[in-house]
C-alpha cells in the first residue's frame, strides 16, 4: 500500500504552490488526500487538487451529512504524513491551542502520525511574539516546523515569511515519514561528489562526479534517523534539508574535513571521488600557451580511506570503488586493504552506473561475501547500502 500523505491547504498567496507540491508528491508515488480551509478555496478549486489525486477534496465537516461523524477520523486513521502547507498564523494557533472548528483543524488535530507545519505569512506576522509563541509550542507538541525562507513577499515586504521551496517541503515529509529509524541517536559522515586541483588560478584537474550517490546516502541516513554531517566537493546539487553541509575544494580540504572529528562518528561513508594526485606547484599566474606542449609535474594527494581505516576504533566504514576492468577482483582487494567493513563497487563501463546519472548498478562487498544488486535508483540504493553496513 502507498504511504499516504494528507495536505492540509490554508488561504495564502502560496496556496497555488500546493498544487505543484501535491503534483510532486504523486510523482513520487505517494497516495495524496487533500484538506482546504474555507477561505483557501477563493485562491484555488477544489476540482484543481480532485483532479490530481483522484480523490475529493475536503473543505467542509457536513459536506455529507450520513459520513460526518467518521469523515474527519477515517482520513486521520489513514494518515501517514500530515502537512500544513501553506499554514497561516491563523491556523498555526487553532491547532496548538486545540481549536477545532473545521474540516482541517479537526483532522489534524484527530491525525495520530507525524505532523509538519509550513508557515506562509506576512514577515511581520511571522515574527510577531504571538506567532513565534505558537511555533514554539507547536515544537514542544512534537510538530515538525518547516522553516520559511527570506524573500520578496506578496505584500511587497522583504523578509521572512515565504513558503519554504517544494523540494524542501518533500524532503520533510521523506525524513519524518520514512519508518525504519535505525540510525536514531547515530552520527554519521557522508563524503561526495568530485575534489578540484588547482593548476594555476584558472585551471583545475578533476572527474566527472557528480556527488548523487553520497547525496542520496546522506538523505537517506538522515530519514532513517541519524545525525548527518555531509563533506561535500563542487557539486550543482541543492543541499539536503536538516543535513551539516561542509564544503571543501581539493582532496587536502576532504582530508581535512574527514578526518577533524573521525571518533565523534558511528558510520564513516566515503562516495566522493577524490583526486589521487594534485600538482606540485600551483601556479601563481595563468599558464600562458607560448608553447606546443606544457608539462606538469604531479605527486600522489593523501589517501583518506585509508587514513580512515588504519585509525578507525568505534566506527563503520564504507568505501566505494570504481573500475573500469576485473571490478570485483580490484574492488576486494580494496576493501581488505583500507580495511572497509563495507565497499560499494561499480563500474564505469557499464550502462546505467557511474558518474551522473540518476541510476547505479552495485556490487557490495563484505566478510560474508558479494552481494550483486540490480539498477535501481541513487536513492533506493543508498537505503540498501546504510542497512548493509548497519548489521
Amino acid at each position: 500500500m502507498k504511504p499516504c500523505v494528507v495536505v492540509g491547504v490554508t488561504s495564502s498567496i502560496a496556496t497555488f504552490k500546493a498544487v505543484q507540491l501535491v503534483s510532486d508528491l504523486l510523482k513520487k508515488g505517494y497516495d495524496v488526500e487533500v484538506i482546504m480551509s474555507k477561505n483557501a478555496t477563493k485562491f484555488v478549486d477544489p476540482l484543481t487538487f480532485s483532479s490530481l489525486t483522484k480523490h475529493k477534496t475536503y473543505v467542509h465537516t457536513f459536506d455529507r451529512v450520513e459520513h460526518y461523524d467518521v469523515e474527519h477520523i477515517s482520513l486521520a486513521k489513514k494518515a501517514d504524513v500530515f502537512i500544513l502547507a501553506p499554514a497561516t498564523a491563523n491556523v498555526i494557533a487553532k491547532v496548538v491551542h486545540g481549536l477545532a472548528d473545521d474540516m482541517l483543524s479537526t483532522t489534524f488535530l484527530a491525525a495520530n502520525c507525524p505532523k509538519l507545519i509550513a508557515p506562509a505569512m506576512n514577515t511581520q506576522m511571522y515574527n510577531n511574539p504571538v506567532t513565534q509563541e505558537n511555533l514554539t509550542k507547536a515544537k514542544k507538541l512534537g510538530y515538525h516546523i518547516i522553516e520559511p525562507c527570506v524573500g520578496l513577499l506578496a505584500c511587497g515586504d522583504t523578509g521572512t515569511g515565504k513558503l519554504a521551496d517544494i523540494p524542501t517541503m518533500i524532503e520533510a515529509i521523506e525524513m519524518v515519514g520514512y519508518p525504519k529509524k535505525i540510525l536514531t541517536g547515530k552520527r554519521v559522515l557522508v563524503s561526495a561528489g568530485p575534489t578540484r586541483e588547482a593548476l594555476d588560478p584558472v585551471r583545475f584537474i578533476s572527474n566527472h562526479s557528480s556527488g548523487k550517490m553520497g547525496y542520496a546516502i546522506a538523505k537517506a541516513a538522515r530519514n532513517m534517523g541519524a545525525s548527518v554531517t555531509l563533506v561535500s566537493g563542487p557539486v550543482h546539487l541543492s543541499k539536503p534539508y536538516r543535513v551539516d553541509v561542509v564544503d571543501v575544494v581539493s582532496a587536502a580540504d576532504m582530508f581535512d574535513a574527514m578526518t577533524k572529528e573521525y571518533d565523534t562518528y558511528d558510520y564513516v561513508i566515503m562516495a566522493a571521488a577524490v583526486a589521487d594526485y594534485t600538482p606540485k606547484v600551483i601556479a601563481d599566474q595563468k599558464i600562458k600557451k607560448d608553447t606546443e606542449t606544457t608539462a606538469f609535474e604531479f605527486v600522489k594527494t593523501k589517501d583518506i580511506l585509508q587514513y580512515l581505516g588504519d585509525h578507525k576504533s568505534h566506527q563503520k566504514l564504507c568505501g566505494f570503488a570504481m573500475e573500469s576492468e576485473n571490478m570485483l577482483e580490484n574492488a576486494r582487494k580494496k576493501f581488505e586493504k583500507k580495511h572497509c567493513d563495507l565497499l560499494v563497487a561499480n563500474n564505469i563501463r557499464t550502462p546505467g552506473a557511474g558518474f551522473d546519472v540518476d541510476t547505479n548498478i552495485i556490487t557490495l562487498i563484505n566478510r560474508d561475501g558479494n552481494t550483486e544488486l540490480s539498477q535501481a535508483s541513487k536513492e533506493e540504493l543508498a537505503y540498501r547500502i546504510l542497512e548493509t553496513l548497519c548489521k
